[in-house]
């Protein structure tokens, strides 16, 4: 076996495993960086980032030994077992993909990929290496989303045909003029950015279901705007001179191969009443209205009486993006198997990239 592609043996369970930031901007720094410092099992010891004055900074500041500009760097230190790539979209299947060929874990932020091709890369090297991959799917690891999953799945609400998910924001463009409305970079827009998100946690109740045909349309009309009423505007780094190629608005139609349906919709900027994130599904049993800022709401018939249900569920003890890579690190250690598999961000990236080639021909796209 090559020096390539060999495997690294197996931690013990009391081993701290080492863990190395690849991209430390924003969503690192707030998102990734505090629960990764506070698990006691997990020694973070480099920090990389192309601005490397920046990576140095995380690095002093967080008592992390190195500090490197190129993730390649990054590989070659003794004892790593784990990257954490948070880097612009378009360099995650390729930091990705050389680490796990390096014999290391892998942890991403979302999307996956920016293409299809790319996420069956990530998917195939994981499954080559015998190595973890897992893509940040967050909105999982919440109470009420854990309720409404051990729900629907014993039955009660019956057979969930249809729904509709969406993130609306009235005025939310991140980093405008940067990396994420720069398609070569990002791909696309709030479809990609955003929609990740809540249409995996949508598909996710309804039972992971193939989707097999996606019609779509994207719009962008706020891209000389400069107005923000949004706390997320502030990701990314902003350019005046930069560029805005993607969408601000995609909506969608995904069709499955169990005969369900869901609607999407996705914006960073649209003139509505205020920013929502919601999933609305339809059962036979029950339907249910999930939002991240809001109480569950549950909508069944008893007795003949229509019924509107509010569950008092209590906040998981961590929940979000830290609970998300503590999973991973349970995976790691062999406490856990994993809740987000390489076929997911292969789905995922599917109904994405098929909603763009929608949006560009004015035609269904067939996935199957």
């Amino acid at each position: 076996m090559s020096k390539k592609t060999a495997k690294k043996p197996a931690k013990t369970a009391n081993e701290i495993l080492k863990l190395a930031g690849v991209g430390t901007g924003n969503i690192f720094r707030s998102c990734h960086l505090p629960p990764l410092l506070e698990h006691p099992e997990v020694e973070l010891i480099a920090a990389c980032d192309i601005n490397e004055e920046r990576a140095k900074s995380i690095a002093a500041a967080n008592n992390i030994p190195h500090a490197f500009k190129d993730y390649r760097d990054v590989l070659k230190l003794d004892g790593l077992d784990a990257v954490d790539i948070c880097t612009p979209n378009k360099f995650h299947s390729e930091i990705a993909v050389a680490a796990l060929e390096a014999g290391l874990h892998v942890f991403c932020e979302k999307p996956d990929a920016i293409s299809m091709k790319e996420a069956q890369r990530m998917a195939d090297a994981a499954k080559a290496s015998g190595k973890t991959l897992m893509v940040m799917r967050n909105n999982r690891f919440r109470g009420d989303s854990r309720f409404l999953k051990q729900y629907i799945a014993a039955g009660k609400m019956g057979d969930v045909y249809t729904g509709r998910c969406g993130w609306q924001r009235r005025r939310g463009i991140p980093g405008k003029g940067g990396w994420f409305t720069t398609k070569e970079l990002s791909g696309g827009g709030p479809l990609i950015d955003l929609g990740v998100h809540i249409m995996d946690l949508a598909t996710w109740l309804m039972g992971d279901p193939k989707p097999v045909a996606v019609t779509g349309c994207t719009y962008r009309k706020f891209a000389e705007s400069s107005a923000s009423d949004s706390v997320h505007s502030q990701f990314g780094e902003a350019k005046e001179d930069g560029v805005f190629d993607v969408e601000d608005l995609a909506i969608g139609f995904i069709r499955f191969d169990n005969g369900a349906s869901l609607q999407i919709e996705f914006s960073w900027a649209s003139n509505v009443a205020e920013e929502n994130v919601f999933i609305e599904l339809r059962g036979s049993k029950a339907g249910c209205y999930w939002n991240n800022q809001k109480p569950l709401r549950v909508f069944a018939e008893d007795s003949g009486a229509l019924l509107d249900v509010s569950p008092k569920i209590s906040p998981l003890p961590r929940e979000g993006h830290g609970a998300n890579l503590w999973h991973f690190v349970d995976v790691l250690k062999g406490r856990d198997e994993p809740t987000i598999r390489p076929e997911h961000g292969v789905h995922m990236i599917g109904i994405l990239t098929a909603m763009y080639e929608s949006a560009q021909t004015g035609k269904e796209v067939r996935l199957d």
